[in-house]
């Protein structure tokens, strides 16, 4: 009320509900609202605001804002003083987030279980750490333009040339530039086209390759790789590892499973083992969890160990936060739940790959490739996703070996016969990525080498692109 400048020192993290006298809390409200305005904010100002305000008259009125500015301290000091205020504010919220959390253990509710308490409590208190932080707001262009500028550099230091976390696909990271931080990542297919195969090699690589950046000030998080948290709703943790050690081994993951293992497979796990052991790919199968656990789970472990991917396999899997608003309708669900990930792809400033399976639609066609419209129960996953990719193996529609139909004539099957087995040679091992949506290039398809016995992608080298042996 002295000097106005003052306010703006502290408007940025302190709020009126902050004040623990809820009238000196109207009166920063007041000020706010003058200031706003273009007004000046004294106690003549503010006396006309405050006249009709049984609060204040019983304090003093008019007399009190006076007796408030009279008693002023220094206001090169202001942010301090409100910084305090807002520290008592945190100390009192922290008493009755307490008091809460005795009172709801105490309380006998089956529906109400302690594993969600607990995810309750932790979103709470991350809500507390955070609130009054400064990062929000306007950001100068000056300073967006710096910061694309320092990710170009980053990105023409790294091997791939990614701004973001590179797949180890070098056409799908040409065509995609890396999975960018912030983005919404949707890889759809239908059942068996190698979904968790793809994500798991994604996985992999990201956190095999993680380099974490030199300086701890450092705008990037990495620089290079990512470590990788990992929510498998679907698979376990255990059938996950043996996947990437089938990858790395190269010993069928089938066999592995069965146990249908050698001497010498066993010196390979060894071997690999040795390799995987410290990658940083942490893995959750805990299944049903809801956006809001995830939320939990994904910030406590940024905070704990970094975080610079998170792949969700999948997504329709997941659970509303909000079970009871949407509980009856599943698009409704699939609306929260994609945008609950992109919140929170936004929120911790990493890639969110998320796995979706698609409409039976695709089969009814005979061109099974897929398209957005494909995409399962709604269209907010179109809408929402930064990147949306399909994954397509014709190779497993045409696996099944025609049979002579009781009309046709010999020759007629001999030459469908020779046309199904041309066609399947042309696709054998091959897979194709179509991204059917990006907001940051272009769209297009890719397409890779896929190993079924170990569920590995692998880049594809076209035939006209191999080297050529000269003797």
């Amino acid at each position: 009320m002295i000097n106005n400048t003052a306010y703006y020192r502290v408007c940025e993290f302190l709020q009126p509900e902050h004040f623990g006298n809820a009238v000196h809390g109207r009166i920063f409200a007041a000020i706010g609202k003058l200031l706003g305005r273009g007004q000046i904010a004294n106690p003549v100002t503010l006396k006309n605001l405050f006249d009709q305000d049984g609060a204040l008259t019983e304090i003093g009125g008019a007399q009190y804002l006076a007796r408030l500015a009279g008693a002023a301290a220094a206001i090169i000091n202001a942010e301090d003083y409100g910084r305090a205020v807002h520290d008592l504010y945190l100390r009192r919220e922290l008493i009755g987030l307490g008091e809460d959390v005795v009172n709801d253990a105490f309380r006998q509710d089956l529906d109400d279980p302690a594993v969600e308490q607990i995810e309750r409590v932790e979103k709470k208190l991350f809500d507390l750490a955070t609130t009054g932080q400064t990062e929000g707001g306007f950001r100068a262009f000056g300073t967006a333009l710096t910061s694309a500028i320092l990710n170009a550099e980053a990105a023409f230091k790294r091997s791939g040339k990614t701004v973001g976390v590179a797949t180890g696909f070098v056409d799908l990271d040409r065509k995609l530039g890396g999975l960018h931080p912030s983005d919404l990542v949707v890889l759809a297919g239908r059942p068996s086209m190698g979904k968790t195969a793809l994500a798991t090699n994604i996985a992999f690589y990201a956190a095999r390759n993680y380099r974490p950046a030199a300086a701890p000030e450092s705008h990037k998080a990495a620089e290079d790789g990512a470590v990788v948290g990992f929510f498998s709703l679907e698979m376990s943790a255990e059938q996950l590892a043996t996947r990437i050690l089938a990858e790395e081994s190269g010993v069928s993951s089938d066999r592995i499973r069965r146990g249908d293992v050698s001497h010498e497979d066993f010196d390979k796990f060894v071997q690999a083992s040795q390799q995987l052991a410290a990658l940083k790919l942490l893995i959750d199968d805990t299944p049903a969890l809801s956006v809001a656990a995830v939320r939990t789970r994904a910030r406590r472990l940024k905070r704990q160990q970094g975080l610079g991917l998170i792949v969700i396999d999948y997504l329709q899997l997941l659970r509303p936060s909000n079970q009871t608003r949407a509980q009856d309708n599943r698009v409704q669900e699939i609306s929260e739940i994609t945008r609950g990930l992109k919140a929170l792809a936004k929120e911790l400033d990493v890639p969110v790959l998320a796995l979706s399976q698609l409409s039976r639609a695709v089969e009814q066609r005979e061109d099974k490739r897929p398209m957005l419209a494909d995409l399962r129960e709604s269209g907010s996953i179109e809408q929402d996703a930064d990147v949306v990719m399909f994954i397509f193996r014709e190779e497993y529609y045409l696996s099944r070996e025609p049979t002579r139909r009781p009309d046709e004539a010999e020759n007629k099957y001999s030459e469908r016969y020779q046309e199904w087995r041309e066609r399947l040679e042309k696709v054998h091992g091959l897979g194709e990525i179509i991204v059917a949506k990006q907001r940051h290039g272009p769209i297009g398809a890719v397409k890779l080498r896929f190993d079924a016995e170990t569920t590995k992608f692998d880049n594809h080298m076209a035939p006209d692109h191999l080297p050529t042996a000269d003797f």
